[in-house]
């Protein structure tokens, strides 16, 4: 074979005839995607493949069922030769090779005039990869090239500043427990397409180094307010860079939803006319647990969970949490936000009838390369966070499902 290199094309099929010889797992493989070019596929093979037949019978290709023959090739633009002998598709390449069609192998790709790339797609974008070395092709690596490419296609790391899909109003983004690569793949994209991103404290601030230099980035905790409350100053300064035609993106940990005040920014900028999309995170009530091994259900153990703010402790007028009702819950009680009210806490569960030597457990900074978890009980966890100096941001579980290890199993009955 020539050692110059493969000259990539994109060939425009629709309506055009493809002959694909073999019906094996290889054309199972090649087939949807000549089908969605929109080919006249003329497939020539005595036996298929259920999904292959499938194709057949919902009209997607015209079968031949036989084996191949000279002059199957004839008319045709395009050939997929695939089947299991190699005498067929030698004869079936020269044939291709005499009537000038492209034509790529599968058993041979050397003896191919073409070759199938490793493709990709991400947001109307197609990838199309080919590898060589100096021993020949190297499928692994082409599809590990694509990988990479499609990957930061998808998350926006790829995109250059001057080619970014600029959607002027604001994106309110999930930023996830705290760990930079459990934010959702659209999250991370519209983050490489901001112009200005407000972030919380307890969002992934690692994603933040990786924005390009010219993205403004502001600290929601240094806004400064004025006669306004906090969250009023924030979202001004929403509504303030929207209107300038900003792409803006608010970060937020967790989910914007779950007690991420996101409905209030929300609100604010409709009242303002400001369009606004909401992007859901991985909240912090199920991932920090179970990033530090507990499942907050367990079968024979809790059947339900119950997530509480504990930001206001339970004596409180302003609380709107039923602790008494809480405290007579056979699941598990999630509380977030509740470090320094965690003694008035424990203290209301007991008082209520929840039983002091239930098992507790603390995890700080969950998923995260600082997490770490305390145990206690209901008694002691109020000495135990303070001896361990327990600090924000740190999750709070309170139930059976803390004594649940990967090597135990539950003996209750369901």
């Amino acid at each position: 074979m020539a050692e110059n290199p493969a000259y990539p094309v994109g060939l425009r099929l629709t309506g055009r005839r493809v002959v694909v010889l073999g019906a094996g797992q290889v054309a199972q493989r090649r087939l949807p995607a000549l089908i969605a070019a929109g080919a006249d596929i003329h497939l020539v093979s005595p036996a298929a493949t259920p999904s292959v037949e499938a194709m057949a019978d919902a009209g997607e290709l015209t079968w031949t069922r036989r084996a191949y023959e000279p002059g199957d090739l004839a008319q045709a633009w395009y050939a997929l030769i695939a089947t299991s002998d190699p005498e067929a598709n030698t004869a079936a390449s020269a044939e291709a090779e005499a009537n000038r069609v492209w034509c790529v192998r599968s058993d041979d790709a050397d003896a191919a005039t073409a070759w199938t790339p490793a493709t990709g797609h991400s947001e109307g974008v197609t990838v199309a990869v080919l590898t060589t070395n100096a021993k020949g092709r190297d499928p692994r690596h082409t599809a590990a090239i694509r990988d990479a490419v499609v990957e930061g296609l998808r998350d926006g790391t790829l995109v250059a500043p001057h080619h970014r899909t600029r959607t002027p109003g604001v994106a309110l983004v999930g930023g996830g427990p705290g760990d930079p690569d459990l934010i959702t793949v659209r999250g991370r994209r519209l983050l490489a397409e901001a112009d200005v991103v407000i972030a919380d404290r307890l969002g992934p601030r690692d994603l933040l180094a990786e924005l390009p230099p010219h993205v403004e980035v502001i600290d929601a905790a240094k806004i400064p307010y004025g006669r306004f409350m906090a969250q009023e100053a924030i979202n001004n300064a929403l509504i303030e860079h929207a209107k300038q035609g900003k792409a803006v993106v608010r970060l937020k940990g967790g989910d914007p939803y779950v007690y991420g005040r996101g409905m209030e920014e929300v609100q604010a900028l409709a009242e303002a006319g400001i369009a606004c999309t909401v992007v859901p995170g991985i909240s912090s009530s199920i991932s920090v647990p179970g990033a530090a091994g507990i499942p907050v259900t367990h079968r024979g153990v809790a059947h339900d969970f119950t997530v509480v703010s504990g930001h206001i402790a339970p004596d409180d007028e302003r609380s709107l949490v039923d602790w008494a009702a809480l405290a007579k819950l056979r699941g598990t009680l999630v509380i977030l936000m509740g470090v320094d009210k965690i003694g008035a806490i424990a203290r209301t569960l007991m008082e209520n009838g929840k039983g002091a030597d239930t098992p507790v457990a603390v995890v700080q900074e969950g998923t995260t390369a600082a997490q770490r978890r305390v145990d206690a009980t209901l008694a002691t966890v109020a000495e135990t966070v303070l001896a361990e100096n327990v600090k924000p941001p740190a999750v709070i579980v309170i139930g059976e499902v803390v004594t649940v290890r990967p090597d135990s199993s539950s003996e209750a009955s369901e």
